[in-house]
């Protein structure tokens, strides 16, 4: 079997990346929440005032995975971290590996870049990469929660300094 070459993802890979972003919507039964395209996508990783980078994984010519992360800041640590927003592995290429060599690329590129830590979440239903995630040695933070401000949400607070208390 070929090996999995991993690298950084180009201005060209963002079809694949975006097509592979649907298949995970799909997987998770999200679909209704993708509002990107591959437009804003390419304009994210590659625009004037890139957001976010991504590793993609090939064989044989073919896009199989990708890594999509950016980086973040823990004050407590006072170092930036790496935070993988998505990894995804084509459902027919999963189980030989791919993900761990993913995984390993990014926690190489964390240490590489002088980060503090290598950081990511996990749907709480899914046992399998919660399984995969501890076996690789990651710690699920049971007392964290993600907080979300999102669409008519976040105008209502970001208009919260602007108007007068009432």
């Amino acid at each position: 079997m070929p090996p999995l070459t991993i690298r950084a993802a180009q201005a060209d890979d963002v079809g694949a990346i975006f097509g592979m972003i649907k298949e995970l919507a799909e997987f998770e039964n999200l679909q209704h929440l993708v509002v990107a395209t591959e437009a804003s996508l390419h304009d994210a990783m590659f625009g004037a005032r890139p957001s976010c980078e991504s590793l993609v994984g090939t064989r044989n010519g073919e896009t199989v995975a990708f890594a999509l992360f950016f980086h973040n800041f823990s004050t407590f640590l006072g170092r930036k971290g790496l935070y993988l927003e998505d990894l995804y592995v084509k459902r027919e290429h999963r189980r030989q590996g791919y993900g761990r060599l993913m995984l390993a690329a990014l926690a190489a590129l964390a240490l590489e870049r002088g980060c503090g830590r290598f950081e990511w979440s996990v749907l709480d239903w899914n046992a399998n990469a919660i399984a995969f995630y501890q076996e690789l040695g990651a710690v699920m933070l049971p007392d964290w929660r993600i907080c979300r401000v999102a669409g008519e949400a976040l105008t209502q607070l970001s208009a919260i300094g602007t108007k007068s208390p009432r």
